[in-house]
C-alpha cells in the first residue's frame, strides 16, 4: 500500500510580491531542513512585472520609471524564464516541494505544472496545450493563458505558475511576454462561453488539479497568519 503523501496549502488572497518572495525563501529553508512538509501557496499579486535570472530587460517595452504611473512595480528574481506580469484576477501557485522526495526531475516537474493548468482550462471547455519548443507555459492556439517560471535549489522548488482567470490584459502590452514575440495573451474569461464561478472557486480547482497531478493523497489547510508569523515547526 502506498504511503500517504500530504501537502500543506495556504490560501493567501492578494499579497505584495516582495512579501511573497521573502515568505518563499523562509519556507525553502524550512523545507530543506525538514521542518515542514511540501507546501503550496495560492495567491494573487498587485500589478507586478518580474524579470528572471537572465535579466532580459529588453523585453520590458516601457521605461521602468513609467511603471509607477501605471500602478505597477518591477522586481528582479532568481527564477527561470523571461519577463512576465502578475496582477489581480490571475491565479498563482507557488509550490515549495521536494522533487527528490517525489522522484521528479526538473523537466517532468514543469510538465506537471503545465498539465495542472491544462486540466483546469478543460473544466471550462477550453482546449489548452503546452507551448512549442522554446515557448514556455500553456497556450490556447497561439494565445498564452498560463505562465511558468520556476527555481529549484537543492531539489526544493519555488516560484511556480500563473493562470489568467480575468486579468487586465492591457498590462501585457508593455512587455514581450516570456520573451516570445508576435503572440497574444488570453484569459479563461475570454476563451470560455461558460459563466465563471467566483475566483476563489477557480483557485480551489487549480489547487485540486495540482494535487491530482502530483499525486498527493491529502491536503492540510494552513492558516495564513501562522505562515506570515513564521510558525514553521515540524507538523508531520
Amino acid at each position: 500500500m502506498k504511503s500517504a503523501r500530504i501537502i500543506e496549502v495556504c490560501r493567501m488572497g492578494i499579497v505584495n510580491y516582495l512579501d511573497a518572495l521573502k515568505l518563499q525563501e523562509r519556507l525553502i529553508a524550512a523545507r530543506k531542513s525538514h521542518k515542514i512538509p511540501d507546501t503550496l501557496l495560492s495567491l494573487q499579486h498587485p500589478p507586478t512585472y518580474t524579470l528572471g535570472k537572465r535579466r532580459t530587460d529588453h523585453n520590458l517595452l516601457v521605461p521602468e520609471s513609467d511603471l509607477g504611473k501605471m500602478g505597477a512595480k518591477l522586481y528582479y528574481t532568481q527564477r527561470g524564464g523571461d519577463v512576465t506580469f502578475h496582477g489581480p484576477h490571475q491565479a498563482i501557485l507557488y509550490p515549495i516541494i521536494s522533487l527528490r522526495d517525489i522522484g521528479l526531475g526538473a523537466r517532468k516537474y514543469v510538465e506537471k505544472l503545465e498539465l495542472t493548468m491544462i486540466e483546469l482550462a478543460s473544466l471550462y471547455g477550453v482546449r489548452a496545450c503546452p507551448g512549442k519548443s522554446g515557448e514556455t507555459g500553456v497556450w490556447v492556439s497561439d494565445r498564452k493563458i498560463g505562465a511558468i517560471g520556476v527555481r529549484i535549489s537543492n531539489g526544493i522548488t519555488s516560484h511556480g505558475l500563473a493562470f489568467n482567470i480575468n486579468p487586465d490584459l492591457n498590462y501585457f502590452k508593455h512587455i514581450v511576454p516570456c520573451g516570445i514575440e508576435d503572440k497574444d495573451v488570453t484569459s479563461l474569461k475570454r476563451e470560455t462561453d461558460m459563466v465563471l464561478p467566483t475566483e476563489e472557486a477557480i483557485e480551489d480547482q487549480l489547487i485540486s488539479c495540482f494535487v491530482t497531478q502530483f499525486g498527493y493523497t491529502s491536503i492540510v489547510w494552513k492558516d495564513e497568519e501562522s505562515l506570515l508569523c513564521g510558525d514553521e515547526g515540524d507538523t508531520r
